[in-house]
């Protein structure tokens, strides 16, 4: 009688672990649809620029697109615990630089006494109300000319990541 009792729980467990280990395998992989958190580093030519490390775990939906398609189609797959370190070309990131992206704009559209500095930051408003971010390239007499590509165009982005969960 005992082995019997023995061996039908023997036997439920085994089936529990059969069942069990699909479904938990294919919760734990990242792919379109699954909410993922990961800690990550992000470094630009060899030096850490942003990072999640001491704060929140970066969270997103995979396949919804809200990162970079470079950094989504690398960590599909990937589970929890897995540590990978990912290079995203600018064309997959924040794009090549595009030199349609730059205006030169007359210094009088300016702020009286603002004085743009070359590497500042500005915004501007756009016509339909949206402000838009620009960086100031050069400085000269009568005009400013601007950037308007992202700060990040053109370049490779190295990312360290840790996958922290899977849901």
């Amino acid at each position: 009688m005992k082995k019997a009792v023995w061996l039908s729980w023997l036997f439920l467990n085994l089936v529990l672990i059969v069942h069990a280990r699909p479904v938990m395998g294919e919760s734990m992989k990242i792919d379109d649809g699954k909410v993922v958190k990961f800690d990550y580093t992000l470094k630009i030519d060899g030096q850490a620029v942003e990072t999640s490390i001491g704060k929140a775990p970066l969270e997103y939906t995979h396949g919804e697109g809200t990162i970079i398609p470079g950094l989504s189609s690398r960590i599909k797959g990937l589970a929890v615990g897995d540590e990978k370190t990912v290079l995203v070309p600018a064309k997959e990131a924040y794009g090549e630089i595009d030199d349609k992206a730059y205006r030169e704009v007359s210094r009088t559209t300016l702020p009286e006494g603002f004085e743009p500095q070359p590497g500042m930051v500005i915004e501007l408003q756009a016509p339909d109300g949206n402000t838009v971010p620009a960086v100031v390239w050069e400085v000269k007499d009568e005009t400013i000319v601007l950037n308007f590509n992202h700060p990040l165009a053109g370049k490779t982005l190295e990312f360290d990541i840790k996958i922290v969960d899977i849901k």
